[in-house]
């Protein structure tokens, strides 16, 4: 799996959990939801993403680098 799809994993089940806790606990959980969004938008962008560098530094390969 490369770091890639281990960051839009990553986003998918914050996501939902946050979508999940905010129907079920505090409406204030969709903050969450709202960072995540944001991230994902501002890294299509900037090719900037904390979570692929951290995923990359465990070990997972990037897509650019296995072509």
């Amino acid at each position: 799996m490369t770091s890639e799809r281990m960051t839009t994993a990553l986003a998918g089940s914050f996501i939902v959990g946050s979508l999940l806790l905010a129907h079920f606990t505090s409406p204030y959980w969709l903050l969450l939801t709202a960072f995540v969004g944001f991230n994902l938008f501002q890294s299509s962008f900037t090719g900037f993403c904390p979570a692929t560098m951290i995923f990359e530094k465990m070990g997972f390969k990037s897509c650019a680098k296995m072509a």
